[in-house]
């Protein structure tokens, strides 16, 4: 039965106008709906949103709640949740066309050739929300704050860009002041380890993915941070 609501997702979401897929990490190729080949490399404001609004990337978005939230609390800004899953993606594509936002895309692609899809200077800001923190040393290159990912990042960001990081497992949030101290071009602008502990300093840290929800439930804190990579 889990097979075939899967398939099922697949072929809807070969429809759905506001999905682009790459199928090979080798070939980075997009396609859009109906399986026709685009390419939106410096072009999404232009031939996708139609506007001349900023991008915002949320990476890793899982169902998309996050994307689909930011998408209706800011009308004027475009955003693109990027994951590897189809079948994750679905729900938030699904949503933000029933709910007419159409400020909100997604990408299936794997993160590592973010850069094959954008252009320099076309990202504005990048959220990150609850992805794979990768706790075993020998995989911290795949943690998406990582010296690896922030080169990734600046090929794509705007030069004041902001990167967003909210989430509750701790020795990712180490890792990631860590990484963000130890290189000269980054500059934290803002750490919040408790949230939830006095009122919340910005309106969209109120939006909270199924992850979230769970990790509150067992009594977790939920860390944000937000910071430039130069």
């Amino acid at each position: 039965m889990a097979r075939k609501n899967k398939l099922r997702k697949f072929a809807e979401i070969l429809a759905f106008p506001n999905v682009y897929e790459c199928y090979s990490v080798q070939h980075p190729v997009l396609v859009g709906a109906g399986m026709e080949p685009v390419d939106l490399k410096g072009r999404w404001q232009e031939q996708h949103f139609k506007n001349d609004h900023p991008i915002t990337l949320e990476l890793a978005c899982g169902a998309g709640e996050y994307t689909v939230g930011l998408a209706r609390l800011f009308p004027e800004r475009n955003f693109i949740g990027v994951d590897v899953k189809g079948n994750r993606l679905h729900a938030g594509a699904k949503d933000a066309l029933e709910q007419g936002l159409h400020n909100a895309a997604f990408l299936r692609t794997r993160i590592e050739i973010i850069d094959h899809f954008f252009a320099a200077g076309e990202v504005a800001e990048i959220w990150i929300t609850f992805c794979d923190p990768f706790p075993r040393a020998i995989k911290e290159n795949r943690r998406l704050t990582s010296p690896y990912f922030h080169e990734k990042f600046r090929q794509i960001l705007q030069k004041d860009g902001l990167i967003h990081l909210k989430h509750d497992d701790d020795g990712f949030v180490k890792f990631s002041l860590q990484s963000i101290a130890s290189d000269p071009r980054c500059q934290l602008l803002l750490q919040n380890l408790d949230i939830y502990a006095n009122m919340l300093p910005m309106t969209e840290l109120s939006i909270q993915t199924l992850y979230e929800a769970k990790h509150l439930a067992a009594g977790k804190t939920i860390k944000y941070l937000r910071y430039q990579i130069g």
